[in-house]
């Protein structure tokens, strides 16, 4: 059998017309101003980024430095030194208050005390001075009148005047009678008298 010759090769193409690459041309200068672009774009963001980098590892204009921060400390320190101290001195006031508070009481106790006892001896003092009165009264009612009424001549009138407002009312005028009348009328106005200041009812 014999072999078909090859087919012919093809006629090569022809070259692309002039149209063509004029609409190319546009085509390829809108890459390269994208591409310049995005280069742009990327430059000023790589200088934002740094810019924005420094700018967080730079430290605040307002950060003190090493001796300001050192005085700082030391005015804190200062400070605590100072309420520590002033606390210590309230409590030693307060101390000192609750020492006095606590001698006032004591003291009001003690004169409490001294006042009951004061009241109670003068109770008894009271006590004694009225027996005392008592039995002088009951020894100047046993007394004849003549004998008893030199003695109440030589008292004062206020003093015997007392003894006579004690004593029963016979007794009474009986040495009423045996005394001088200028005794015996003193004595009078102040028995009369004793209770004319007190309210009528």
């Amino acid at each position: 059998m014999k072999r078909s010759p090859k087919p012919p090769a093809p006629p090569p193409k022809p070259p692309r017309p002039l149209r063509f690459r004029r609409k190319a041309l546009p085509l390829i200068a809108l890459l390269f101003v994208v591409s310049a672009g995005l280069r742009l774009g990327e430059t000023d963001w790589l200088a934002f980024a740094t810019t924005a980098t420094e700018s967080v590892g730079q430290k605040p204009a307002e950060c003190p430095d090493d001796a300001g921060l050192t005085a700082l400390l030391q005015e804190l320190d200062a400070r605590e030194k100072r309420i520590a101290q002033r606390e210590l001195t309230q409590a030693e006031r307060a101390k000192a208050l609750e020492v006095a508070q606590k001698k006032i009481e004591e003291r009001i106790a003690a004169l409490k005390a001294a006042e009951e006892k004061l009241s109670q001896t003068l109770t008894i003092a009271d006590t004694g001075a009225e027996e005392d009165v008592a039995r002088l009264v009951t020894l100047y009612e046993n007394m004849k009148p003549k004998e008893a009424a030199p003695l109440f001549e030589e008292m004062a009138p206020e003093f015997s005047a007392g003894f006579i407002a004690r004593m029963r009312p016979d007794t009474a005028a009986a040495l009423m009678a045996a005394l001088d009348p200028k005794t015996a009328y003193s004595i009078s106005v102040l028995l009369a008298g004793r209770n004319a200041g007190t309210p009528k009812p």
